[in-house]
């Protein structure tokens, strides 16, 4: 299952999202976490100190690891350079899974253990002084689209992304790869506008969402969020004694989490365990082919110099039947 975690900047998402692996985890599901937000701050929620969260491999700078990997026997792609972020997956291409060993998980995933068992966690790589001028974020992120459009993951098995603040996600069709989004909004104007720009491109594209209020204090606050969003709020967090200590760097077994907060993490778990019987593999290769084609044509062809159209396969659709795409590709040196 794919899972995001979306909202503006200071709205908690990075905790919530830290909170909701810590619990899949304790459940025993195998989890891979990905930070892709802007401000890189999982490893740190998830336990890392300053120094192991700095030494954490860049996605991006795996970049050409990546598209060679996947890219496969794929006919189609004549090279990892005439890839783009958008590239689907067709025959020959190599297929990702959560829980196999790949050299993509061996030069970007640091394993992290945490109460119940060990995750893998990538990161895309900070926003450093050098790119200033010359890159926008959305290329660190497109190690995180070729990863999702590559994966092909089942239930009880989860990859869950925290994602960069705001709406930034637009910017490319990322947002439509999830079998779920939650959406952490505090209970004020500021923090529920972002839920209402991504209700209107969820709505467009079929894109299951659910809000999760957070730093509630008082029962104002939840009526607060009830209206302005109406159903699409599933729980509440208020303050947090557990997160409080973490923060501190002074954690404590994840079992002393307050109950409140461990009721409102099994529904989140529910919710997206639910999402897996709505799961629609046409519509996401469809949204895919969609997304890359109109990346090709505004600058992908320009930059390649190569007709990107060209590398969508009409007859591949992906799905969890396809256990390997591309079995006899030769590995990558």
């Amino acid at each position: 299952m794919k899972i995001a975690f979306v909202g503006k900047g200071g709205s908690g998402k990075t905790t919530l999202s830290s909170l909701f692996i810590r619990h899949l985890t304790a459940r025993g599901a195998p989890v891979v976490a990905v930070d892709a937000d802007i401000n890189q701050h999982l490893g740190a929620a998830l336990g890392l100190d300053d120094a192991e969260a700095a030494a954490l491999p860049a996605m991006g700078a795996h970049l050409p690891l990546i598209k060679e990997y996947v890219r496969g026997s794929n006919p189609r792609i004549t090279s990892a350079e005439k890839m783009i972020k958008t590239t689907p997956p067709g025959e020959g291409s190599r297929l990702l899974r959560l829980q196999e060993d790949n050299p993509v998980y061996d030069a970007c995933a640091h394993p992290v253990a945490l109460d119940g068992g060990d995750i893998r966690l990538l990161a895309t790589g900070p926003f450093t002084e050098s790119d200033l001028g010359v890159a926008c974020y959305h290329s660190k992120t497109g190690a995180v689209e070729l990863l999702l459009n590559h994966l092909v993951d089942g239930r009880e098995e989860y990859l869950v992304v925290d994602m960069t603040a705001g709406s930034d996600s637009f910017a490319s069709g990322m947002f439509t790869r999830f079998d779920m989004t939650f959406l952490v909004a505090e209970p004020t104007r500021k923090g529920v506008s972002v839920y209402r720009q991504y209700k209107d491109y969820a709505r467009d594209f079929g894109v299951p969402l659910r809000v999760v209020g957070n730093k509630v204090q008082s029962a104002d606050d939840v009526d607060f969020l009830r209206q302005e969003v109406g159903d699409d709020l599933l729980v509440t967090f208020g303050h947090s004694d557990w997160v409080r200590a973490m923060e501190k760097g002074r954690p404590l077994p994840f079992a002393e989490l307050e109950e409140d907060n461990s009721r409102s993490l099994a529904a989140l778990y529910e919710t997206a365990d639910a999402s897996y019987e709505l799961r629609d593999w046409e519509r996401y290769t469809r949204q895919m082919v969609h997304f890359h084609l109109r990346n090709a044509e505004s600058w992908g062809n320009a930059k390649t110099g190569a007709d990107l159209a060209a590398q969508v396969d009409p007859s591949f659709t992906l799905s969890e039947d396809r256990q390997e795409a591309a079995a006899a590709a030769p590995q990558p040196a």
